[in-house]
């Protein structure tokens, strides 16, 4: 009898500790999906494919952006584009996600611009709208023009 009633404690023993090992681990958080694609018309500045990537932590979610709408006329410097991203947040309201970080751009070459900063909450779903990107102190604004795919981000 010791013996099954310290099996049974060892075992009792082992799980709280297991059970206190998982209430520590963090939680999974994943936007799905992580790559989506959009079309954009910039007006004069052309209008092409845009290639969205974003990453979530915790709260805080970045979006890089790679789009053929827009090309550099000349060599542009890193950290030199300054963009922001509009999204229609859930259905109906819009969120900004901004910044200045970019790579550097080769003349001729697709604007590349992120990682782009926001905010979000559990659920959001996010959705791009428009694109502002200011080169050079000259801003172009891009509208989409085709739905995001495969479809929002949802955080």
């Amino acid at each position: 009898m010791k013996h099954g009633k310290l099996g049974i404690g060892a075992a009792l023993g082992v799980g709280v500790a297991l059970a206190g090992t998982l209430a520590m681990a963090p939680a999974a958080v994943a936007v799905t999906p992580t790559t989506a694609t959009i079309t954009f018309d910039c007006g004069l500045y052309g209008s092409g494919t845009a290639t969205l990537t974003a990453s979530q932590d915790g709260t805080a979610a970045t979006i890089s952006l790679s789009t053929s709408a827009i090309t550099a006329p000349i060599d542009v410097g890193a950290n030199s584009v300054s963009s922001k991203l509009t999204l229609t947040k859930n259905g109906s309201g819009t969120t900004v996600f901004s910044g200045n970080s970019n790579p550097a751009i080769p003349s001729g070459s697709a604007v590349s611009t992120g990682p782009l900063t926001g905010t979000v909450a559990a659920g959001d779903s996010l959705t791009a709208k428009s694109l502002q990107v200011v080169v050079f102190g000259v801003t172009a604004t891009c509208n989409a023009t085709s739905a995001q795919s495969p479809g929002p981000f949802v955080f």
